[in-house]
């Protein structure tokens, strides 16, 4: 995604609000390419940009789009959204393709299971829905370092989205991958994908002018084994200034790639909405265009784990983003219909010619009663468990350290320890990435982070340990700052009849009596933290809000005895709690 405020103005005559302007995102270039390469399928042609329309098997095509990632959305739940989709009248899903997923480890790749990108453009396909494909290398997306995998950090000479070889290396290793396996999905081969873009926003980061020149060679590359055939270059792009102008290749389709229906949340602020009343006009006057359309997002989903992206434009440090991806999307994180779904439901079927698909129905949630705590582990005592510590003279950022076949440690906490003599001041110089807790033998003193980088540390006689528990809140997704974003400087569990000592992992029990529904879990006496069902990571928990809840999918959950743990930093009330709607914090309009 591009961040960008736009100027006070009309479009096409059309008044805009500053809100509706700023998330009118009129770009399908957007700085970079976007290319949408064409094909032949028997007789019929694939996807055209001859003219001023789309053609599509050689009839003139409008592109309804709507983004829904797979990696943000439950497997089980994959056709659910995709038939909503459908049913709202769109008929193409776009999605990125996370490159750090789907290789964890430099040269082990992931393509089952929840990433099973095969299976989620077959189901596509089976559903009627086109596919315009975003495989990165970069995708943005307020996802960790923008779907760039932590380990090629581990060069410190790397420079990431330049022509610098060892980067260039590894996205022409991945990219041998992923063309196995979306070829046979193209649309000569009878699958769902119309276009595909590579690379994405370069040119709000422009760091290395022969960067896009090797894009070209991978989409090249791409063009020959998943399309072969030639290509058709960008359509329209914006370009904001005092105020924005809309520049044409002659006879070419326009099309708006990126029409943003809510926006992002980060930790410490309000909740963004963006009201249907608002977005409804803009939508109806961007079809009344003729142009061509994506929902970004039509449904957001959920970052769950540790892979939230961080913000960092225009402000002093990095702010990470909030667990949740609802996005204020038409279709909301759980998969309920939203007022802008209805909206756009009844806008769109004006431009087809058969009545659209009845609404699947809605999975229906649960509040389940409240446990409590019933064993605590402290992180002190959980040491043992773990491997041997590494030895430095020196702290090492987490991506280099020397686990994980030497790919480093990608995500969640690394714990740094050192004797000191005396008390004194703690100062972090800003080497802190991203907060610490920090500990002299094991009691709490205080955090550092981008702000706080002081702190008094008590006198006290002979050699003492210095802990300092470092969080890695997520990587800057978009922006220049891209390489500096190096991270880091079977248990025995106890009854929590005595006081627990924090840092600590604490586990409950809840039982279902029936088949297991979506819920969501809340968090009132607790400080932060993480959150397991049945070993699934849900993501992260923060009292500051804004988003109070964290999403629990009915799939996830068992019928029967399911356990919960959740891994708490400062403070618990030792009781969990369960609504059956979200709670996303005060919410303010997008501006």
């Amino acid at each position: 995604m591009v961040h960008r405020a736009m100027e006070s103005s009309s479009v096409f005559g059309f008044r805009l609000s500053l809100k509706q302007r700023y998330l009118l995102l009129l770009c399908v270039a957007v700085g970079a390419v976007i290319a949408y390469h064409c094909t032949r399928m028997s007789h019929l042609e694939g996807l055209r940009a001859n003219s001023s329309q789309f053609s599509l098997e050689t009839k003139p095509f409008r592109i309804l789009g709507g983004s829904i990632h797979y990696f943000r959305v439950p497997r089980a739940y994959w056709e659910d959204r995709l038939l909503k989709m459908k049913a709202c009248g769109l008929n193409t899903l776009t999605t990125y393709v996370p490159w750090n997923m789907h290789e964890p480890e430099r040269g082990v790749f992931n393509f089952e299971d929840q990433l099973d990108l095969e299976a989620y453009l077959h189901l596509a396909a089976s559903l009627g829905l086109w596919v315009i494909l975003r495989p990165g290398p970069y995708i943005c997306a307020e996802w960790d370092l923008g779907g760039l995998p932590s380990w090629l950090l581990r060069d410190r000479n790397m420079k990431l989205r330049t022509t610098y070889p060892g980067f260039t290396d590894a996205v022409n290793s991945f990219f041998d991958q992923l063309i196995k396996k979306v070829v046979p999905h193209q649309y000569s081969k009878g699958g769902p994908i119309i276009a595909v873009q590579v690379e994405n926003e370069y040119g709000s980061y422009a760091k290395d002018k022969e960067y896009m020149s090797f894009i070209k060679e991978v989409r090249n590359k791409v063009v020959y084994y998943l399309i072969r055939t030639s290509l058709t270059n960008g359509l329209i792009y914006f370009v904001f200034q005092k105020e924005p102008q809309l520049f044409c290749l002659p006879q070419k389709p326009k099309m708006v790639m990126e029409y943003w229906s809510g926006w992002f949340d980060v930790w410490g602020n309000l909740h963004h909405v963006y009201s249907a009343e608002d977005m409804l006009p803009v939508v109806t006057e961007i079809l009344r265009l003729d142009m061509s359309i994506n929902l970004y997002m039509f449904h957001g989903g959920t970052n769950f784990g540790f892979m939230n992206g961080a913000y960092a434009v225009g402000i002093p440090a990095p702010k990470p983003m909030v667990t949740s991806y609802d996005y204020d999307a038409p279709l909301s994180e759980a998969g309920d219909y939203t007022t802008k779904y209805h909206l756009l439901r009844n806008l769109f079927s004006h431009y087809h010619t058969q009545p659209l698909p009845e609404l699947p129905s809605l999975q229906e949630r649960r509040a389940y009663q409240p446990v409590v705590i019933q064993q605590h582990l402290s992180l002190w005592d959980s040491l043992h468990f773990t491997d041997k510590p590494f030895k430095s003279e020196r702290p090492v950022n987490m991506e280099n350290l020397p686990v994980n076949s030497n790919n480093g440690q990608s995500y969640g906490y690394t714990l740094y320890e050192t004797t000191i003599t005396s008390g004194g001041t703690l100062n972090s110089r800003n080497n802190i990435r991203d907060r610490a807790l920090v500990f002299v033998d094991r009691h709490f003193v205080g955090a550092v982070d981008y702000r706080i980088q002081e702190l008094a540390l008590p006198d006290g006689k002979g050699k003492r340990t210095l802990s300092l528990l470092v969080e890695n809140c997520g990587r800057v997704n978009y922006g220049n700052t891209l390489d500096e974003q190096r991270k880091g400087t079977n248990c025995h569990w106890m009854s929590l009849r005595q006081r627990p000592s924090f840092p600590g992992f604490f586990q409950a029990r809840f039982y279902v009596n029936s088949y297991p529904k979506d819920t969501f879990i809340k968090l009132p006496g607790w400080t932060k933290g993480v959150v397991f069902i049945n070993g699934k990571n849900l993501g992260r928990y923060w009292s500051i809000g804004p988003q109070q809840t964290l999403y629990v999918p009915g799939p996830w959950l068992r019928r029967g005895d399911n356990q919960v743990i959740v891994f708490e930093e400062q403070e618990t009330d030792g009781k969990i709690q369960f609504s059956s709607n979200p709670d996303y914090g005060m919410a303010v309009d997008v501006q």
